[in-house]
């Protein structure tokens, strides 16, 4: 087993920190309102790293649009399959070769 130096570790925060950066980077996604893309990327992730809903999430959390919002948003999309690999090739590339 190997172990990672703690310096290299990512706190919960910073990993959720770095792939908001990383989708805001690379995707765009037209949002109109009080829902800006990052606001829609963090509600999104932190429904799916908690296996939450999009509504009880944005319920939890403070000054963000409601589900209803964050669903019209989506429904723009029209291919997820395309979609969920741009955003997997995204975030593989920000792995650290080694």
């Amino acid at each position: 087993m190997t172990v990672l130096s703690e310096e290299l570790a990512l706190t919960d925060s910073e990993t959720l920190d770095e792939v908001i950066k990383c989708l805001v980077e690379n995707f765009s996604i037209e949002t109109q309102g009080v829902c800006d893309q990052q606001t829609l990327f963090e509600i999104l992730i932190k429904a799916a790293s908690s296996g939450d809903s999009i509504e009880n999430t944005a319920k939890l959390l403070k000054n963000v649009p409601t589900a209803n919002d964050i669903r019209y948003h989506l429904n723009k999309i029209n291919n997820f399959d395309e979609l969920e690999t741009q955003i997997n090739q995204a975030l593989k590339s920000r792995i650290p070769l080694g």
